[in-house]
């Protein structure tokens, strides 16, 4: 007789509920969970900005009509509600706790300095057993405040009930880099710095800003999207294959290739560059510079299109550059990881040298181009390039969606471990600081191009 597996009961109480993130994202992912799969979740907000419980509710409609029927909602919204408080304050925390008729998971849609003051608020409560707390990138804001942060949280709940979300490891187009790798013989046999030449992780975006100047403005391109979501994706990349996929294993070898980075030749300033737009169109839309922007400081010289070149000091990958890089308001949409291969000798008769092989995977759609040199179509006697692609079908869930799935059943396989989040700051910390030195000139670039001219 097979055992029915009890159905998970879990208050999700999201600190922060006012912000965007909440509204575009997490609730949003919620519902395309909650819309495949059977759980019990009552659905908490709370903010400092007035809401009653009915508009809260209609926003968890919303949020469900945008990927399934809005009357799929219904069935959680009798036990959702909306608390209007300070999150900082141990009592009112005290009173959203209690408001949980399940056992906990303490969002933080929330920056880091808030963050900071939620958990060491935290400290004044007995958390119920199983409490588990969500964190949302940065984490910290440099390497000093995350070790700082890790050590409050490990005062509050263990490790194995922490979940540092990165929404990037909740795409199943980015895990399809474990499956390319590790269950092709094709691949593994050639992923090392002896075939390879040269790495590149790209995520190139034609958005702007969108209203998000005031986070943006004080993280820019290389927090926003290098320091976290890119060097998660090289740590999949450069990865020896674990023993087993369990949150374990998994993130131990994450952590050793994170362990082995730094930036190229330790030479910040020659290993990077950084640059942020003016105004222009991309594609039919004009774009303000970004200096312009609201919410910007034209000051604080932020980037909003950075390059950095690391390198991981394994034995497979000694020698061989890894290049990470993301910007904003650019002309194409790149979200990639490039292979691309050691050139083989000249073969005599063939009129001249063939072009290296590529393996290109796409973060977002999931396709694979190999880009491989054939006989000619016309004369056989010459070479030319042919790209040969596999496509993929998305995920059922959206990325939140697959994140929060983790969350509600415990697994933190995808989510950072603390020590992770740790050495990503490591690894940008000589970046940061000749950049703020001045050692590294903020180029410029107009929208809707591909970025200053050199690049």
């Amino acid at each position: 007789m097979t055992k029915r597996r009890a159905k998970k009961s879990v208050s999700l109480l999201i600190l922060g509920a006012g912000g965007d993130l909440t509204k575009r994202l997490l609730l949003p992912g919620l519902a395309s969970l909650l819309s495949a799969h059977d759980y019990d979740v009552q659905v908490l907000g709370a903010a400092r900005e007035e809401r009653t419980d009915a508009e809260w509710r209609q926003l968890i409609r919303d949020s469900f009509g945008q990927v399934t029927e809005p009357e799929d909602a219904d069935r959680y919204l009798e036990s959702a509600r909306y608390i209007t408080g300070d999150v900082t304050d141990a009592e009112q925390l005290r009173t959203l706790i209690a408001a949980c008729e399940h056992t906990p998971i303490i969002y933080f849609a929330l920056p880091p300095a808030v963050t900071t003051q939620v958990c060491a608020a935290l400290r004044q409560l007995d958390l119920p057993d199983g409490t588990r707390l969500a964190l949302e990138k940065p984490f910290g804001t440099d390497l000093k405040s995350a070790r700082a942060l890790n050590r409050q949280i490990a005062l509050l709940v263990p490790e194995e009930q922490v979940f540092r979300i990165d929404h990037f490891l909740g795409m199943s187009m980015v895990l399809n880099i474990l499956g390319l790798r590790f269950a092709n013989q094709f691949f593994e046999s050639v992923w090392n710095g002896r075939r390879i030449e040269r790495v590149e992780i790209v995520y190139d975006e034609l958005l702007g800003l969108e209203g998000r100047g005031g986070y943006y403005d004080h993280a820019g391109a290389l927090v926003d999207m290098l320091q976290s979501h890119l060097l998660e994706v090289l740590a999949l990349v450069a990865m020896e294959q674990p023993p087993r996929l369990n949150e374990v294993e998994l993130r131990s070898n994450a952590a050793q290739v994170l362990r082995a980075t730094h930036v190229w030749d330790d030479d910040p300033a020659a290993s990077s560059r950084r640059a942020r737009y003016t105004a222009g169109k991309v594609g039919e839309r004009s774009m303000p510079s970004y200096a312009d922007e609201p919410g910007v400081d034209p000051a604080l010289q932020t980037e909003t299109l950075a390059r950095v070149t690391l390198e991981v000091n394994t034995a497979r990958w000694q020698g061989v550059p890894f290049v990470l890089r993301s910007g904003k308001a650019l002309g194409k949409y790149v979200t990639q990881v490039r292979v691309h291969m050691r050139p083989v000798p000249e073969i005599p008769g063939f009129g001249g040298a063939p072009a290296p092989d590529s393996i290109m995977l796409d973060l977002k759609s999931g396709a694979v181009e190999l880009g491989l040199t054939m006989n000619g179509s016309g004369d056989p006697f010459t070479l030319e390039r042919s790209i040969l692609q596999a496509t993929k079908d998305l995920g059922d869930l959206l990325p939140y969606g697959q994140v929060l799935q983790g969350i509600v059943e415990g697994d933190p396989l995808l989510s950072v471990r603390a020590d992770m989040a740790e050495e990503s700051w490591r690894i940008f910390e000589p970046v940061l600081r000749a950049w703020r030195k001045g050692e590294v000139p903020l180029e410029e670039y107009t929208a809707g191009s591909l970025g200053p001219k050199g690049w």
